[in-house]
C-alpha cells in the first residue's frame, strides 16, 4: 500500500486516471463507488452497470455525483468516457466491451451473470477484479487460464477477508517464516441460518437479507477460505474445516494446533468462531532457524513453534480500489489461483429435501455450503454449492447430507457448467503423465 498511494498521487498529478467500471450497485457497490469518487487520487469510476438503472444512478448520487448518463449502447458509453460524462446503463456488457476503461471491478455475487461479464471481459482484454469469492471459489482456476492468455489480471481483491489473509501470508513468507494456517475469525457459525432469521439485522444494516444469511450459514466463509487455500496450496482439515469455538486471543490459539501435522498437510485454510480480534485474520507460520526463532520471542512473538501473525480489522470497500491500482500500475494480482482448484465449496442439505425441489440459492432456505478438498470432492462427484442454484433434485436428500450430480438436473445451457467441466478437464489432464511428458 505504502507504493500504491505515492502511485495514485502520480497518476493524478499527470491527469492520467485509471479508469474503472463497476459491475453490480448493490451495499458494497455504492460504497466503493464513495470511495473512489471522494477518496481516491488518480482514479475514476466512469461507469457502472446494474440490473436496474436506479442502483447505479444511487450510486453516484451517494457519491455526490448528480449528472450521470444514461446509455445503450456501446458508442454512448465511449462518448461518455471520453467527454468526462459518468454513465450509467443496464447492460454490463457494454463495460466490457468499450474502449476508455482500464479495468472492471465485479460486486454482483452472482455466478452465472458474473461468469458470462468476466469471459466477455477477458475477451475484450480488461483487467478484472471480483469482490466475488463465490465465482471464484467455483470456476476461478479456469477463468485464470482464459485471462492468462488474454494477457490480462484476474484477482480478487484487498478489504475482503480473502484478501487480507493473503497480503498477510505474502508478508509472512516475506520475511523467512513458514505459513502453515490461514485463518478468519468470526463472531456466528450456524449452518441452519436463512433470511427470515437473518431479516431484522440485514434491515439494520442496509443489506440483503439471503447475502447476510451467506455470512451466518458458513457459506460465505467456506468461499473465502477456499479462495485462499486456491491461492496458497492449502487444503482443508476435514469437510466443513476444524471451526473452533474459541472466546480468547488468537494469537492463544498457536498451542491448539500441532506443527507437525500442519507441516503434513502442507498447511491449511481455517476459521475460528469467537476470538478476538474480531472479525480479524490470522496467519500461524514456523521457523526452522533457531537464531531467528530467538529473536522472535525476543520481539513478543513467543517461543514457538508457531507464530501468530493478525490483522484485527477487514475494511471492505475501502481497500478495493487499491487492488485496481496494483493490477494497473504493477501488474500485481491481490490474490488468484496458482494452478487448480485445491478446496471446494460442496452445496449440503439445509434442511429436508424432496425429490422435485428445485434448489434455491447462495444464502436462502435449502442448502448451506462447505470446504472440501478437490480431490475428495471429484472422486465423490460432489455438487458445487455455486452450481446448486436451479438445480431440479432427482430424490429426497436428508438434512445435512452433502449432495452429488447424481442427485440433481442441471439447469440447461449454464455457461458456469461449461466452465466448471472445463476446469475439471484441464487440471486434471496437466496432472497426467502424458501432459508432463
Amino acid at each position: 500500500m505504502m507504493i500504491v498511494d505515492r502511485a495514485l498521487q502520480a497518476r493524478a498529478a499527470a491527469d492520467n486516471p485509471i479508469r474503472v467500471g463497476m459491475i453490480g450497485a448493490g451495499f458494497m457497490g455504492r460504497g466503493i463507488t464513495n470511495q473512489i469518487v471522494n477518496f481516491v487520487p488518480g482514479m475514476e469510476i466512469v461507469a457502472i452497470a446494474n440490473r436496474h438503472l436506479e442502483g447505479a444512478q444511487q450510486a453516484y448520487t451517494e457519491a455526490g455525483v448528480e449528472d450521470v448518463q444514461v446509455v445503450s449502447s456501446v458508442s454512448k458509453l465511449e462518448d461518455a468516457i471520453a467527454g468526462g460524462q459518468y454513465a450509467v446503463t443496464e447492460d454490463a456488457l457494454l463495460l466490457c466491451q468499450a474502449e476508455g476503461i482500464d479495468a472492471l471491478i465485479e460486486v454482483t455475487g452472482t455466478i452465472e451473470f458474473a461468469a458470462q461479464i468476466v469471459m466477455s471481459a477477458i475477451a475484450h482484454r480488461k483487467h478484472m477484479i471480483l469482490m466475488n469469492a463465490e465465482l471464484d471459489g467455483t470456476i476461478g482456476p479456469i477463468l485464470k487460464v482464459y485471462a492468462d492468455r488474454a494477457g490480462v489480471i484476474l484477482s480478487a481483491c484487498d478489504g475482503d477477508q480473502p484478501g487480507v489473509q493473503m497480503n498477510l501470508y505474502r508478508f509472512v513468507k516475506s520475511i523467512g517464516l513458514t505459513p502453515l494456517l490461514c485463518g478468519n475469525i468470526k463472531g456466528l457459525q450456524d449452518p441452519y441460518r436463512n433470511p427470515t432469521t437473518q431479516e431484522a439485522f440485514a434491515k439494520r444494516w442496509g443489506q440483503k437479507p439471503h447475502m447476510v444469511t451467506s455470512f451466518a450459514d458458513g457459506t460465505k466463509i467456506s468461499f473465502e477460505q477456499a479462495i485462499v487455500a486456491n491461492a496458497t496450496g492449502m487444503k482443508v482439515a476435514k469437510r466443513g474445516m476444524l471451526g473452533y469455538n474459541y472466546d480468547g486471543h488468537v494469537d492463544e490459539m498457536t498451542k491448539i494446533y500441532d506443527v507437525e501435522q500442519l507441516l503434513e498437510w502442507g498447511g491449511i485454510v481455517d476459521y475460528v468462531v469467537g476470538a478476538k480480534p474480531s472479525p480479524g485474520v490470522f496467519v500461524f507460520a514456523s521457523h526452522n532457524d533457531p537464531q531467528q526463532c530467538h529473536y522472535l520471542n525476543l520481539y513478543k512473538l513467543g517461543e514457538g513453534p508457531l507464530y501468530s501473525f493478525y490483522t484485527p480489522y477487514h475494511l471492505c470497500h475501502f481497500e478495493v480500489p487499491l487492488s485496481v491500482a496494483r493490477a494497473i500500475i504493477f501488474q500485481d494480482a491481490v490474490m488468484t489461483p496458482l494452478s487448480g482448484s485445491l478446496v471446494d465449496v460442496v452445496a449440503t442439505a439445509k434442511t429436508n429435501l424432496k425429490a422435485g425441489d428445485v434448489l434455491d440459492g447462495i444464502g436462502y432456505y435449502m442448502t448451506y455450503g462447505q470446504c472440501e478438498n478437490s480431490d475428495i470432492t471429484l472422486q465423490q462427484n460432489l455438487l458445487p454449492m455455486g452450481l446448486a442454484e436451479g438445480c431440479r433434485l432427482l430424490r429426497d436428500i436428508p438434512k445435512d447430507q452433502v449432495l452429488t450430480y447424481n442427485n440433481v438436473e442441471l439447469p440447461l445451457g449454464r455457461l458456469c457448467d461449461d466452465l466448471r467441466a472445463q476446469q475439471n478437464a484441464y487440471f486434471t489432464l496437466s496432472k497426467s503423465p502424458a501432459r508432463v511428458a
